[in-house]
């Protein structure tokens, strides 16, 4: 079974920050010199700090159980060349699918397709992220 999605939460300011590339870049044990200085690129995978500035309300809901909840797949879309350093975008989330299916160990697992839209100070879409959340089937009672 699939769904549709859900409206666009509140957008929430992302500030692309020199230092804060450098340390993902690090943390990616990068020593690309485009991740430095000034003008310096994220890293393709940059974005999924973005979350981490959202304010209370801005990130969608899934539903889902945090104790049964796995990350699945990441993608990310440019719409031209990488944010750089010093620029300002506008992240917004929505729910763009959902669907249901059998766990291999029984149960229903339940997934959910967010997506993340990046946008500049003009409004143009500059990068997407599509995350799927996949919660795993309740475990079954074991007889004692």
């Amino acid at each position: 079974m699939t769904t549709g999605g859900s409206e666009a939460g509140p957008a929430y300011e992302v500030l692309i920050e020199r230092g804060k590339i450098r340390e993902f870049a690090t943390a990616m044990q990068s020593e690309s010199p485009a991740y430095e200085g000034e003008s310096a690129v994220i890293p393709p995978t940059f974005l999924t700090t973005a979350a981490r500035w959202a304010p209370a309300g801005a990130r969608a809901d899934t539903g889902f159980e945090r104790a049964r909840l796995l990350h699945g797949e990441q993608e990310f879309v440019f719409h031209g060349p990488p944010p750089r350093a010093g620029q300002r975008l506008w992240a917004t989330e929505r729910i763009v699918d959902r669907s249901e299916k059998s766990g291999r160990r029984g149960g229903l697992m339940r997934l959910a397709v967010v997506l993340t839209e990046f946008r500049d100070d003009d409004g143009t879409l500059v990068a997407e992220a599509r995350s799927t959340l996949i919660e795993r089937a309740k475990p079954t009672e074991q007889p004692s």
